[in-house]
């Protein structure tokens, strides 16, 4: 039977994701309904992507018996209210990195899949790319050793975007691009705790930060840097560093489709879209919401692959390097 899928929101990622789920086999994948807050918007989206149903409100969409899960495709200071509304209405949902503002939203939201025993996955698609799954088999063999050191970095001028330069959108690197890289440390050390957090950048005339390095040290010596920055260029790769070799992502770090392990290239390429796609190599969705399939066939409520565990630290190294950055939004200051 076809997981029955509800898109929230009918953005740009929100296109790309349905594009890509139409990239899996119509037997497992099936869209049944789309909502936006202005149901001018839902329509067209439907009608572009041939979906059935049609709402004009996430309540409504809430409320249909007929959906398995929700992708939650909204700008990220609407992922605590847009992802309760679903949970309490029984709906499994997969939410849009980051999972929420801070730490506070993330584990407010844990807490709502916990109550209604619903399946809750932070969408970080990076997770599941054949890449990912290669580079996790070769740490596993200690490929390259003991990992001595991780570097990851990504950015790109994007200020000219509102929802990327807006304080009251979310704006900033760490929170759009940073999670990027952190979620590249953690996949590396297995969600392990750092033991310091080291922070310098600086924010532009918004509020919010305009370019990030974190340095994150963990136990034995191993060090993590993490450069990310939304004025300016970046490299946007990824390199482990091992006592035997090294595994580099050498470009798109955060979609990537090829990997080198001590010089030796290989390529795990991505099928072709349908229709034109907003962002890069996306049809790599199609990978996130086949976890979500495999993770509800099986009964669980949280995927191996991206667990609750890894959010919550993820935000919590957000938090204190935005305290370090000196970079605050509306919902840091909620008791």
């Amino acid at each position: 039977m076809a997981t029955r899928w509800g898109i929230c929101s009918a953005g740009k990622i929100s296109h790309d994701f349905t594009v890509a789920l139409r990239t899996l086999a119509p037997e497992n994948h099936k869209i049944v309904a789309v909502a936006a807050r202005d149901l001018k918007h839902a329509e067209e989206f439907a009608k572009k992507h041939n979906i059935p149903r049609v709402y004009g409100s996430y309540d409504e969409l809430a409320k249909d018996p007929d959906i398995d899960v929700v992708y939650i495709g909204t700008i990220h200071p609407y992922h605590l209210a847009t992802g309760k509304l679903f949970m309490k209405s029984k709906k499994n949902v997969l939410i849009e990195k980051p999972l929420a503002m801070n730490l506070r939203e993330v584990q407010e939201l844990i807490s709502a899949a916990q109550d209604n025993s619903v399946f809750l996955m932070e969408a970080i698609w990076t997770r599941f790319f054949p890449v990912t799954v290669e580079l996790r088999r070769l740490l596993e063999q200690g490929e390259v050793g003991d990992v001595q050191m991780v570097r990851a970095d990504l950015g790109a001028p994007l200020t000219h975007i509102p929802r990327l330069a807006e304080r009251k959108l979310g704006g900033g690197a760490l929170l759009d691009l940073g999670i990027y890289c952190l979620q590249f440390i953690f996949t590396v050390f297995n969600g392990e705790r750092p033991e310091s957090i080291q922070a310098t950048g600086h924010c532009i005339d918004t509020g919010v930060d305009g370019t990030a390095v974190l340095v994150l040290k963990f136990s034995g010596n191993r060090l993590a840097i993490c450069t990310c920055s939304i004025t300016m260029m970046l490299t946007c790769d990824a390199v482990i560093t091992g006592t035997k070799g090294t595994i580099k992502i050498p470009d798109h770090m955060w979609c990537p489709t090829s990997l080198e392990v001590n010089g030796k290239e290989m390529q795990f390429p991505l099928p072709e879209a349908s229709m034109p796609l907003n962002f890069t190599n996306s049809t790599g969705l199609r990978y996130e919401a086949e976890e979500v399939r495999q993770c509800l066939l099986k009964g669980l409520k949280e995927s191996p692959g991206m667990p609750w565990a890894h959010s919550s630290l993820i935000a919590e190294v957000l938090d204190e390097a935005r305290r370090q950055l000196g970079v605050t939004y509306e919902q840091d200051n909620i008791q």
